[in-house]
Formats: C-alpha cells, sequence, structure tokens
C-alpha cells in the first residue's frame, strides 16, 4: 500500500447513526410487532395509571378537606357531660355557657341537652318500634356556633323555641320519612310540627340524627331540667389550646375528670392521615404493577432479539457495529415504555377528574406525579431494555445468519 493510500485509510472512521436514525430504527422495530407492543406497554400504563390516579385523588382529597377545615374552622372545642368515678351519668351545670363565656379568648358559646322522649311517625306506629332518632334541646345560636345550615324551612328563633315544633337532623329526617316542612312526628304522645331540616353538620355528625326542640320548649312540655348535656365554644386559633387546658375545671369545678373535652375537626385531621395512609398503600400497588409491566418489556425484547437474528446478522456484516446494534434495541424498549407510561399518565389524570367529579371535588393532578410517572418508565425501559440489546449487540454475523 502507496503512502496515498495508507492516509485515505487512516481517515476512514466507522459511520455513526445520527439520533434521527436511531428513533426511525427503533419506531420500526415496534411497528412490525403493534399487538404485542401494545400488550406489552399495556402493563406500564396501569403501573403508571394507577400511581398518576392515586397521587391526583389523594391530592385532591386533601384539598377539598382543606377546604372543608378553613370553612367550618379549627377553633370549635366541645364539653360533654360524662361519668363520675363510681360510673353514674354527671350532668353540667345550668350555668354552663354563662361560665364557659367568662373564659378571656371565648368569643361564643352555646349549648344541647337530652331530652327523653321516644319519637315515632305518627300514632299509627307502636310505641315499641321507635325511629331511632333521639331529641336534644338547642339554643337558638347553635347553628352559628357550628357553622351549620338548613336545608329547608327555618331553624328555632326566640318565638318558636317556646312551641312544640322542631328541626330534623339529615338523617332524622330521612328515618322519619319527613321530606318538607309542615309534616307533624310524635314526640311520646305529643304532635310536634316539623319546621326545618338541617344540612349535615359536618363538625359534629350526632345532630343529623337528632330532633332539637327549644330549651324553654323541653321544660315546658317534656320535663327537662334545663342543663346542657354539651357545650360548645370558639375561640381565636391562636388561644385553643389555651382555652382547652381550662375548658373542663370551668364546667365542672372539682370534678373535671368528669366531662370530656374535644376538638370536632380533629376528626377530619384524622381521615387526612389515614388517607395517607391508604394513598402510600395503593402507591406500592402501582409500583408493584410498573414493576411486572418492566418485565413484560424486557420479555417482549428478549423475544424480538431471538426473532430478529437474521435482521441483527445482516446488520452486522453491512457494516453495523455491536453499539449501534445496542443503541437500536435500547430505543425500542425505552420507546415500548415510553408509549405505555404516556398512555397511563393520561388514563390515571383522566381518572383523577372523573372521580374528583364525582365526588364534587376539585381536580388536582400534581406534575409532578406526572413527571415522576414518565421518568419511572423511562428507567424501566433502560433496565429492561438492557440485557437484550447487549445480547443482540454480541450476536456474530455468520452464527446469526447461519441460525436463520
Amino acid at each position: 500500500m502507496n503512502p496515498s493510500d495508507r492516509k485515505r485509510a487512516s481517515r476512514l472512521r466507522p459511520s455513526r447513526l445520527s439520533a434521527r436514525d436511531i428513533l426511525g430504527l427503533g419506531a420500526v422495530g415496534l411497528g412490525s410487532r403493534r399487538a404485542r407492543v401494545v400488550l406489552s406497554a399495556l402493563g406500564i400504563a396501569i403501573g403508571i395509571a394507577t400511581m398518576v390516579a392515586v397521587v391526583g385523588l389523594s391530592q385532591s382529597s386533601k384539598s377539598d378537606l382543606m377546604a372543608r377545615l378553613d370553612r367550618l374552622g379549627t377553633n370549635l372545642l366541645t364539653v360533654e357531660a360524662g361519668e363520675d368515678p363510681a360510673g353514674n351519668a354527671v350532668k353540667l351545670p345550668g350555668s354552663a355557657v354563662a361560665m364557659v363565656e367568662r373564659i378571656g379568648p371565648v368569643q361564643h358559646a352555646t349549648a344541647t341537652a337530652n331530652v327523653d322522649t321516644r319519637i315515632r311517625r305518627s300514632d299509627l306506629v307502636p310505641e315499641e318500634r321507635p325511629a331511632g332518632v333521639t331529641t336534644q334541646a338547642a339554643r337558638t345560636d347553635l347553628l352559628t356556633a357550628l357553622n351549620a345550615e338548613v336545608a329547608r324551612g327555618t331553624w328555632l328563633n326566640a318565638a318558636s323555641e317556646r312551641l312544640p315544633v322542631t328541626v330534623l337532623g339529615s338523617l332524622a329526617a330521612r328515618r322519619l320519612g319527613v321530606t318538607a316542612p309542615g309534616d307533624k312526628i310524635m314526640m311520646n304522645d305529643r304532635y310536634v310540627v316539623v319546621v326545618g331540616i338541617l344540612h349535615p353538620v359536618e363538625l359534629f355528625p350526632t345532630l343529623d340524627r337528632v330532633a332539637m326542640i327549644g330549651f324553654p320548649a323541653a321544660e315546658k312540655y317534656f320535663g327537662s331540667d334545663g342543663r346542657p348535656t354539651t357545650v360548645f365554644e370558639r375561640s381565636p386559633d391562636a388561644t385553643v389550646e389555651d382555652v382547652r387546658a381550662v375548658l373542663a375545671r370551668t364546667v365542672s369545678p372539682g370534678a373535671e375528670h368528669s366531662v370530656k373535652v374535644s376538638r370536632p375537626s380533629d376528626a377530619l385531621a384524622a381521615k387526612a392521615a389515614t388517607d395517607k395512609g391508604l394513598t402510600t398503600l395503593m402507591l406500592g400497588l402501582g409500583a408493584v404493577a410498573l414493576l411486572v409491566g418492566g418485565v413484560g418489556v424486557a420479555n417482549t425484547m428478549v423475544i424480538s432479539v431471538l426473532e430478529r437474528r437474521q435482521e441483527i446478522g445482516l446488520r452486522r456484516a453491512l457494516g453495523a457495529t455491536r453499539n449501534a446494534i445496542r443503541l437500536q434495541f435500547l430505543t425500542e424498549s425505552l420507546l415500548l415504555s415510553a408509549l405505555g407510561g404516556a398512555a397511563g399518565a393520561v388514563l390515571g389524570a383522566a381518572a383523577t377528574f372523573g372521580f374528583s367529579a364525582a365526588q364534587g371535588w376539585s381536580p388536582v393532578v400534581p406534575p409532578w406525579s406526572v413527571a415522576a410517572g414518565f421518568g419511572a418508565t423511562l428507567v424501566i425501559g433502560v433496565l429492561a431494555g438492557l440485557y437484550p440489546a447487549v445480547r443482540a449487540s454480541r450476536l456474530h454475523p455468520t452464527v446469526a445468519l447461519g441460525a436463520a
């Protein structure tokens, strides 16, 4: 070889595939086996859809819960009569509300009291078949303290609290078959007119099963002693814990252990904590589904290498480098995973929007959940395609062509 030939030979370099060429090769490889590609991508899609939907629904539920807490307030405390050390029922003093109002930070205090009555829809219903509804006396400012609302009719006022009229909780109205104000129900042997039906009371759902009458009417018609069973108070958020520390001994001096002080909003906060644990569990299940999908992609790519040995041998014989073969099959695996990831992200977001709309929530799909899910699919694609790509690149051209 003369010097000029050697110089030209030294300038020769292996051809390099552009990114566009690699993507084209990967897409062609997938397009030739569409049914298998769809089935393999489905496993990835299910895993990503589960993870995106779980995060989206969790965030939507949490957002709705926080909005409810903001609307209802977290500064409500309740004091309920309990039992003394001997196990006897304790009654709060009749002046309990006034005593609570004397606590400096308290802005509002009100009360309810249990009333011993048997409620029926009418006198045609036997007394031994009550409706599962209890009676409580309520002050006229109760709804203000609880941020509750009347669904139909009116609430008790200064005039009606002295009359044989009642306002039903939402569940109590359903149990009694009362759909509108003006109907009558029986308390003991007395007919009482329903003047209102409440919306569900979110902060104190016990009232949903109650028929409420005024304190004066409870004393006049049903022999109530006027002593409250539960006292409700609101104070500024910054002072709630301070008020809570003195509330029991204020209401029941010397016997503070016989009353129970609670914060109704804590139940909603506990629900949020429960939802968080469930979300973690569902994310784990989504990760398992994603792992199974990755195994399916790896299996598809291994079978593809075995079926395309002649193609690999021919490309190697025509000058394709091992690196080019590796990139081709790795690209196919990435495209396959990306296809499943994109479909899963869309399905997860759609599920979040659909379920949130059915629940009346504002849908929230955090962008990071979609990005993280799609990133996970790329990682799965690399891991699933690495072994098949290396195996394909190691096939010798003569062996691959001979196997055909």
